[in-house]
C-alpha cells in the first residue's frame, strides 16, 4: 500500500494524550485543509513525538512526510464520505476495546493506571477517541475499496522479482512446517464436581459480601490476563466469547453474579456491569479443570504408544491425527499447523512457543519429537510433533518463497494504483497548505490549481 505508516493509521493514545495535555501551553493552528477536513499543527507534533520515542531522528523532512500522510488520510476520508462508507458502532467499539486493553497491559496496574493517567474513566477515554477511530477505519476501508480489484499475474510476480538487484532481495528467516497430535487427559465427573463446588463456595462468599469479586478473581481465577484486572474482560460484542459464556452474559442481570456454568475452559461465574446495544462489559472468574498426575501419566503413555505405532508403520501420522488427536483446530488439516497471519503452513521460528521449539530443534526433517507436556488454552495436555520441513535463512527466491514475493508484488501494484487515484482526485478537491510547509518536497502536487 501507499506510505500510510502505521504511526499515522494507528492511534497511539498515550502519545496523542501527551501532546493534547500540552496544547494549553502551545498556540495551535491549522496547517492544511483537504476538502472540509482541517489538519492541526498539534496532530503533526504528536506524530513527531511518537517518532522520536521510537528512535527516529526528528527533522523538517519528517514533518513534511507526516503532514502528507495526514493529508492523504483526509483525502481518503473525504472520498469515503462521498461514497457513504459506514463503519458500524460495534466495529469501532471493538477496535477501541482492543487498543485500550493493549495500553492497559503496558501499565503496572492496568486499567487503573490508564484511568489515572488520563484523569478519566475508561468510558470517557473511549468517548474522546470514538470519532477519531471511526474516521481512521473509514480511511482503511476506502483504501481497501480502491485497490480491492488489483491482482497480479505470475508474469508480473516474476518481473517484480527480477526488478530487484541481487543484494536488495530481502532475507527470509528460518521457517518450519510441522504436524501435531494433542491428547488431553480425561477429567472424571467427580473431579469436575470438586472444581464446580469450589467455585460455588466462592460465589456464595461474593454474594454474601464477605469476599469481593475483584479479590476472588485475582487470587483464584486461572484466566491470568483478566485476573490481574480483578476479572475485568472489558467491552465485548457478540461472537467474541464461546457460546455458553455469551449466553450467560446476556441473560445475567446487571450487577448480579451469574450461576456457575461450564465451558470448554472450565467453570465460570461472571458479573455484567454495563450493557450497550449488543455489547456488554464485566468481570469473570474461571476455575480450570486440573488433571491429576495419574491422568497425565495415562495420557503420556497413550501418546507414547501412538508414537511407537507410527514409527513401526502400522499407522501413518495423518491417520493417527484423525483417529486420536483432541485438537479440533488441526484435526481437519491432518495435524498441520497453519500460520494465522499468512495463511500458509510455514511458521517463523520466533513464533514457535519455547516448549515446542525445544522439542523440534534437535530433530531432523521427517522425524518426530518425543511426547511432551504442553499448556494449551484449556489446560495441560500432551503433544507429539513431526517436523515436515525446515528452511535455512536465505535470500528470497521464486521457487521457495513465491507466495511471499507475490504478496510484495501485489502491494507494489496496489501502491501504484493508489498513486494514480490520488493524482486524479487532486484535480477535484480543495486543498490549502500553510506557508510554513510550502517548501516541502511532497510526492503529490497538493498546491496545484483547483
Amino acid at each position: 500500500m501507499i506510505n500510510l505508516k502505521k504511526t499515522s493509521v494507528t492511534v497511539l493514545l498515550l502519545v496523542v494524550s501527551l501532546v493534547s495535555s500540552a496544547q494549553n501551553k502551545l498556540i495551535d493552528k491549522v496547517v492544511a485543509v483537504v476538502g472540509e477536513h482541517a489538519i492541526l499543527m498539534s496532530e503533526v507534533e504528536a506524530q513527531k513525538l511518537q517518532a522520536y520515542q521510537q528512535g527516529t531522528k526528528v527533522t523538517d523532512e519528517l514533518g513534511c512526510t507526516i503532514l502528507e500522510d495526514l493529508m492523504l488520510e483526509k483525502l481518503l476520508l473525504h472520498q469515503a464520505e462521498l461514497d457513504s462508507i459506514e463503519v458500524g458502532e460495534a466495529q469501532v467499539n471493538a477496535e477501541l476495546d482492543q487498543r485500550i486493553q493493549y495500553f492497559a497491559s503496558q501499565m503496572p496496574n492496568g486499567v487503573a493506571d490508564l484511568e489515572k493517567f488520563y484523569e478519566k474513566s475508561i468510558q470517557e477515554i473511549k468517548d474522546e477517541f470514538y470519532v477519531q477511530i471511526e474516521n481512521r477505519m473509514k480511511v482503511q476501508q476506502m483504501q481497501q475499496s480502491i485497490t480491492s480489484e488489483v491482482k497480479v499475474s505470475p508474469k508480473e510476480v516474476q518481473e517484480f522479482y527480477n526488478s530487484f538487484p541481487l543484494d536488495s532481495v530481502p532475507l527470509v528467516g528460518s521457517q518450519i512446517q510441522l504436524q501435531q497430535i494433542i491428547l488431553k487427559p480425561n477429567i472424571t465427573d467427580e473431579e469436575k464436581k470438586e472444581v464446580k463446588d469450589e467455585l460455588t463456595d466462592l460465589r456464595k462468599k461474593i454474594v454474601k459480601g464477605s469476599l469481593s469479586f475483584e479479590s476472588a478473581a485475582k487470587f483464584y481465577s486461572c484466566d491470568k490476563a483478566s485476573a490481574e484486572q480483578g476479572g475485568d474482560f472489558g467491552w465485548v460484542g457478540r461472537g467474541q466469547f464461546v457460546p455458553q459464556f455469551e449466553a450467560m452474559a446476556y441473560q445475567t442481570p446487571i450487577d448480579s453474579v451469574s450461576p456457575v456454568f461450564e465451558t470448554q475452559y472450565g467453570y465460570h461465574i461472571l458479573r455484567i456491569e454495563k450493557r450497550r446495544g449488543e455489547q456488554f462489559y464485566g468481570r469473570h472468574i474461571l476455575l480450570c479443570l486440573k488433571p491429576s498426575f495419574e491422568q497425565l501419566a495415562v495420557c503420556k503413555k497413550r501418546l507414547d504408544s501412538i508414537r511407537t505405532a507410527i514409527k513401526s508403520g502400522s499407522i501413518t501420522f495423518e491417520e493417527a491425527v484423525t483417529e486420536f488427536s483432541d485438537d479440533e483446530m488441526t484435526k481437519g488439516t491432518q495435524g498441520i499447523v497453519y500460520n494465522q497471519n499468512t495463511g500458509t503452513s510455514f511458521l517463523d521460528i520466533e513464533d514457535i512457543d519455547p516448549v515446542t521449539f525445544q522439542q523440534i530443534d534437535p530433530i531432523d526433517v521427517g522425524q518426530m519429537s518425543k511426547s511432551f507436556l504442553f499448556e494449551t488454552y484449556d489446560g495441560q495436555s500432551y503433544k507429539l510433533v513431526k517436523l515436515l520441513d525446515k528452511t535455512a535463512p536465505h535470500r528470497a527466491n521464486l521457487k521457495d518463497d513465491y507466495q511471499l514475493i507475490q504478496q510484495f508484488a501485489k502491494q507494489n501494484k496496489q501502491n501504484n494504483y493508489l498513486l494514480k487515484w490520488v493524482n486524479t482526485k487532486l484535480n477535484d478537491i480543495f486543498v490549502r497548505l500553510d506557508e510554513d510547509y510550502q517548501s516541502c518536497e511532497f510526492r503529490f502536487d497538493w498546491t496545484r490549481e483547483n
